[in-house]
């Protein structure tokens, strides 16, 4: 049986050193040598050099688990343990050097997830937590806002690169929660708003056409921080369907409500 809060520290400690590369890394940060996967969405030398570091670390940590990562290292080896890697979850805002960036690193098992740490490189903040674990910001444990009333809540909002494709429900989305939410921001970085409305910064995140990479550790800390994920529908598929809200739990119906209108 795996002993999750040793791995957790140990993923935590290479969460750190990943988010140091990706710091040291900014400061001389030439983007000439950004690639682009399509219209919109980048990649530089820096993914793949901080994917690469990760999983070879995480393949020590764990031999017998398999990979799913962003940039495509390693593979699925096993039916069971498998890392879900992000090495840069906000490669638009390093490249030009805006915040939120961040480390997101998860491990599952088939479909349970077990392990979530995410490092927001920017504000020095590592979020992290384990299966029946509270979660924690560096070392303090958070929670979710009580927030109750749709008025007041502050909502994170992500569009897909494919944005003709999701330019009507996106449209849709602006149209329903404008003048009836406290506020919304485009901050362009799934996993480090998860754990922004784990720790109460944020009552929603909403964005559709995510990778599992990008939602994996930022669901279990958000979980396991009193708030709910599903996809658009309520149903617990969001890994697969690509779609996700999550939110203070308090609010999951009234946001529902709004995405059920599409």
């Amino acid at each position: 049986m795996l002993d999750l809060e040793k791995i957790t520290l140990n993923v935590r400690e290479i969460a750190l050193r990943a988010g140091a590369f990706l710091r040291n890394e900014r400061s001389g940060f030439d983007r000439s040598k950004v690639e682009k996967k399509n219209a919109h969405d980048y990649v530089s030398y820096v993914d793949k050099e901080s994917e690469r570091r990760i999983v070879a670390q995480l393949r020590e940590l764990l031999p017998e688990a398999g990979f799913i990562a962003e940039e495509g290292s390693g593979s699925l080896t096993t039916e069971n343990y498998c890392w879900l890697v992000d090495p840069l979850d906000g490669t638009t805002n390093f490249i030009h050097n805006n915040a939120p960036y961040c480390v997101s690193i998860a491990l599952r098992n088939k479909e349970e997830l077990l392990v979530g740490v995410v490092y927001e490189v920017c504000r020095d903040e590592l979020y992290w937590t384990y299966k029946g674990a509270p979660s924690y910001l560096n070392n303090k444990e958070i929670h979710v806002s009580d927030v109750s009333d749709m008025d007041e809540a502050f909502v994170a909002l992500g569009f897909p690169y494919d944005s003709q494709k999701y330019k009507p429900l996106a449209e849709h989305i602006v149209h329903e929660l404008y003048g009836n939410v406290g506020g919304m921001r485009l901050q362009g970085a799934a996993a480090a708003e998860l754990c922004y409305v784990a720790a109460g910064r944020f009552e929603a995140r909403i964005e559709g056409l995510l990778g599992p990479w990008d939602i994996a550790a930022g669901s279990i800390i958000l979980m396991n921080a009193g708030g709910k994920v599903t996809d658009y529908s309520g149903g617990e598929d969001f890994y697969s369907g690509r779609e996700v809200l999550a939110t203070n739990g308090k609010l999951h119906d009234e946001f529902l409500k709004v995405l059920g209108k599409k």
